[in-house]
C-alpha cells in the first residue's frame, strides 16, 4: 500500500500543501526563515511555491516580509455556506440601501486579526466612494472595526487588539474603551473616517443565529453638494440600520435583536 501511495506522489504539491498548513497552524505571520525551520527545507526548496502562493492569493506578504494566509482557502471551503450565504442575503439589500441613500455600502467579516471585505455596492450615481472586495483594514481606524470590538467580551476584545498585524499601543486613544461602551449601547457607529477627508463612516452590526456579530455593514457617507434633497446622514444610518436588522432577521438571527444594548 505504501508503494502504491508513494507511486503518485506530487512533492510539489506537497510542499504547497505543507506550507499552507503551517500557515495556518501559526498564531501569527511568519518570515520565510521561520518556515522554512517549521518545514526543515532550505530558502531555495520554498521561494518559488511559496511565491506561487502569494501570486495565486492563498497567502500574503506583509509590509514587513512575512507571510499569512487569506481568505481564499476560507471562501472555497465556505462556497456555500457560511460565507455564500451571507452574501447572497445581503447583496439584494445592500443594492435596495444604495438605491435609496444614493450612497455605497460594504459588508466586512473579521478573518486572521483584521477585517475582510467581502460584499460591496455602489452607489446609482457616477461617482463613488467605496472599498474593493478582499481589502484588509485596520480594527482601531474603521467604523466597522469600532462594532466588532464593541460587541466582544473583555478578553476577546484584548485578544483581538493584541493580535493586530500591525500592533501599535500608540495608535489606540485613551478613551477607546468608552468609545466602544458607547458603540454597544446605541447599537452603530458614526464616526469621521480616518482615511478620506469629509466621509463618515456609518457601521450597523449583522447579528448571526446565535446572536452574535458576525459581520458589520458599512456606508462610508459622502454629502452630496449636487443634490441637496439626498438623505442626510441622519436617514442614511436609519436606513443602513434597518437593514442590518432586515439581514440579521433573513440570517436567523432573532428578529428582536435590540438596536441599543439594555445592558
Amino acid at each position: 500500500m505504501a508503494e502504491e501511495i508513494d507511486r503518485y506522489r506530487a512533492p510539489a504539491l506537497d510542499k504547497g500543501l505543507d506550507i499552507l498548513e503551517v500557515l495556518a497552524a501559526a498564531e501569527d505571520s511568519l518570515s520565510q526563515a521561520e518556515i522554512c525551520r517549521a518545514l526543515g527545507r532550505s530558502p531555495n526548496e520554498i521561494y518559488r511555491m511559496l511565491d506561487r502562493l502569494v501570486r495565486r492569493n492563498y497567502v500574503r506578504r506583509t509590509p514587513e516580509d512575512r507571510y499569512a494566509l487569506t481568505l481564499k482557502l476560507f471562501e472555497l471551503a465556505h462556497a456555500r455556506e457560511p460565507l455564500k450565504r451571507l452574501i447572497n442575503q445581503a447583496l439584494p439589500l445592500m443594492r435596495q440601501f444604495a438605491m435609496t441613500s444614493e450612497q455605497a455600502c460594504h459588508i466586512v467579516v473579521y478573518d486572521r486579526n483584521a477585517l475582510v471585505v467581502v460584499a460591496q455596492v455602489d452607489s446609482p450615481s457616477y461617482w463613488n466612494v467605496s472599498l474593493r472586495v478582499g481589502s484588509r483594514m485596520d480594527l482601531v481606524n474603521t467604523g466597522s472595526g469600532h462594532v466588532f470590538l464593541a460587541y466582544a467580551e473583555p478578553g476577546e476584545r484584548a485578544l483581538m487588539l493584541a493580535k493586530r498585524d500591525s500592533v501599535s499601543e500608540s495608535d489606540v486613544p485613551a478613551d477607546f474603551d468608552a468609545r466602544l461602551d458607547r458603540v454597544r449601547k446605541q447599537g452603530f457607529e458614526n464616526m469621521e473616517s480616518a482615511q478620506v477627508v469629509a466621509v463618515s463612516n456609518l457601521s450597523a452590526p449583522i447579528f448571526g443565529p446565535l446572536g452574535s456579530v458576525i459581520a458589520v455593514m458599512t456606508c462610508p457617507y459622502a454629502a452630496r453638494l449636487d443634490r441637496p434633497d439626498a438623505p442626510s446622514p441622519d436617514q442614511t444610518l436609519e436606513l443602513l440600520l434597518e437593514t442590518a436588522r432586515t439581514l440579521s432577521a433573513n440570517l436567523s438571527a432573532s428578529p428582536t435583536s435590540p438596536r441599543k444594548d439594555s445592558e
